[in-house]
């Protein structure tokens, strides 16, 4: 058994979350965890709501309200969103505790104090108009490593590589069109060149390793070719404030800074609930344990190259030496796991002009494991995917409703009606040993295929094995074996097929936990295959204001192998597992679409004369 900490990425809380997002960082991080503690490992799956940076400031302001009161809002939002979708954080919290702003200052002495952090002198941009300082993410322009247009002042998407400001061409806020005005300012930079040896040494390990994504690798390594300083403060009053600089209200440690830590403090955070203050460090100091980080491709160089640059420096092990701060020696990532993006029937995701589908709006209408099936068979693992309407109810409707709802539906329902209870085998014919055999192998191959972060193969095997068992019933055809001398042979039947669905509904349980559960109480189970997270509403364990938080006992669960069927077990007739979707769900979603870009549209050329 290993410690394994499943780290994923955290939510921005300036609105609620669209199934991009969970295509990337939620349902991948999910399965994964899942079976790493069914195979027997002790996972510790944590994240939480990204509540700092400009982008909620300028969010709060347009709508009247505090930081604080927009990020409490929508952080119940994202958990209420991220429940109802089965995944299972040990501790899912929030940037704004006082636990969190503790872990980041002392992440931030260490650093400073091993010589890692640089006071430097720099430009910073304000609005000329309102004397404001102007978020780097609110200053667009055009790339000036690519060439490409509609650049951020922190980074630009096209290229993937880090920006400043000043680095952009025909640079102009996004807020109102200005031209932003440059002025002098001090800020602590994070002396990445001083730290980019070590970097380049963990990464060629890395690489060696043979497991990390090519793409995740070779992007990784090529961002240290031009590694330079980066900013680790800004010109923001709402963030965490920079020791040694209590004096200036106006400078906050900057959300690049303090977000990545949040995998640490949010350790140090189910560490104290648990009662236990220091187990946090099984999974952070330990050099045999494994850390596994999931996020969408847009945040690869966080990942890969701020966060560990950041535990380096904290460690003492850059170019200028040092010593392990409070923390201890902290354990890089074992592997940055991340997912290309999702688009929505050929179109970028976009919360302003209406392009997207919320996760909540989804699961109001369609069931959870629906929406899991279709990102673990189809999402974006290794290249961006496109999410359809039709390719949603297709797979829906043929592969959950026809292939595996259909199996364990016909399996209860021959059961509970020839029987009542799950029937002891007979002598086993090769059809039988056939079909038992594959399953117990898919074990094997499907729980490798998980590990080596392949969940589409994976689900694409196990769904193979559910059509080996719908053969199986049409070879045997059990609906016809009626005749007193045939029912060994029915008895038989039927209870291979209850050992096949028993199979597979653990191999399933990681991807589909809540319909798992359902299978298992269709077979007369009372077993929890997958036990599910909840809410808890916790008091700020150093005294600021509540919050809630994801918590759960994933203890208990099945082991991942052959669990023998037990004989006798009480089977009522089953009712449908998964809804099955009627084919005009595509136009009337597709209309839906339609009709709010229209209104988003309509909206934005009103302000825009209103501005005029």
């Amino acid at each position: 058994m290993s410690t394994v900490l499943s780290a994923v990425a955290w939510p921005y809380a300036n609105g609620p979350r669209h199934i991009g997002h969970v295509a990337g960082f939620g349902v991948p991080s999910d399965v994964f965890s899942r079976y790493m503690r069914m195979a027997g490992h002790d996972v510790l799956m944590v994240s939480g709501t990204d509540e700092h940076g400009t982008p909620i400031l300028v969010e709060a302001d347009s709508e009247g309200i505090t930081a604080r009161e927009l990020a409490d809002r929508n952080n119940r939002l994202i958990v209420e969103d991220l429940v109802a979708l089965g995944l299972s954080y040990d501790l899912f919290t929030r940037t704004t505790t006082r636990n969190h702003y503790q872990v980041v200052q002392d992440m931030f002495v260490s650093v400073r104090d091993n010589g890692y952090m640089v006071e430097q002198t720099t430009s910073g941009a304000i609005s000329p108009s309102t004397g404001r300082t102007l978020p780097d993410r609110y200053i667009e322009g055009t790339c000036p490593i690519c060439g490409a247009g509609g650049a951020r002042g922190d980074q630009c998407d096209n290229c993937g590589n880090q920006l400043d400001p000043t680095d952009l061409l025909d640079p102009i806020s996004r807020i109102n069109g200005e031209t932003p005005q440059f002025v002098e300012t001090s800020h602590w930079f994070l002396d990445l060149p001083a730290l980019a040896g070590e970097l380049g040494r963990w990464l060629d390990e890395r690489e060696a390793t043979g497991l990390w994504r090519p793409n995740v690798i070779r992007f990784s390594q090529n961002i240290l070719d031009d590694i330079k300083p980066r900013a680790m403060t800004r010109d923001i009053d709402w963030g965490i404030p920079v020791p040694g600089w209590e004096d200036q209200p106006n400078k906050r440690l900057y959300v690049w800074f303090d977000a990545v830590i949040g995998y640490l403090s949010a350790s140090i955070e189910w560490a104290r609930r648990s009662g236990d203050p220091d187990a946090w460090r099984a999974w952070w100091n330990d050099p045999d344990a494994l850390a596994y980080y999931f996020m969408g491709k847009d945040n690869i160089v966080f990942h890969s190259q701020i966060w560990p640059a950041e535990m380096i420096a904290q460690n003492g092990k850059g170019d200028k030496g040092g010593e392990p701060g409070k923390f201890g020696e902290l354990h890089l990532p074992t592997e940055v796991v991340s997912s290309e993006f999702l688009t929505m029937e050929g179109k970028k995701f976009s919360s302003s002009k209406k392009v997207v589908i919320y996760v909540r709006d989804m699961l109001e209408r369609y069931q959870p494991d629906a929406l899991r099936y279709y990102i673990s068979a189809a999402g974006p693992e290794t290249q961006d995917a496109d999410f359809t309407w039709s390719d949603f109810i297709s797979r829906t409707n043929n592969e959950l409703v026809a292939g595996w709802g259909n199996l364990v539906n016909r399996t209860a329902a021959m059961i509970a009606k020839n029987v009542g209870e799950i029937p002891e085998a007979g002598e086993l014919e090769p059809v039988d040993e056939k079909l038992l055999s594959a399953i117990r192998d898919g074990f094997g191959v499907v729980g490798s295929l998980i590990e080596a972060h392949r969940q589409r193969a994976a689900i694409a095997e196990v769904m193979h094995l559910v059509g080996e068992a719908n053969r199986y019933v049409s070879e045997t055809e059990p609906f016809k074996l009626k005749a007193e001398e045939q029912r060994p042979r029915l008895l038989t039947v039927l209870h291979v097929l209850a050992q096949a669905v028993t199979d597979l509904n653990t191999m399933m349980a990681p991807f589909l936990p809540e319909s798992s559960n359902a299978v298992e109480k269709a077979l007369g189970g009372d077993l929890m295959i997958a036990p599910m997270p909840r809410i808890d509403e916790v008091e700020d364990l150093d005294g600021g204001p509540g919050y809630p938080v994801i918590t759960g006992d994933y203890t208990g669960v099945p082991a991942w192998e052959h669990r023998p069927v037990p004989v006798g077990q009480t089977v009522l007739k089953p009712t449908p597992i998964f809804v099955k979707l009627d084919p005009e769900v595509a136009e009337q979603e597709l209309e839906r679409l339609e009709a709010e870009a229209e209104a988003a549209a309509a909206a934005a050329d009103a302000d825009a004369v209103a501005d005029d």
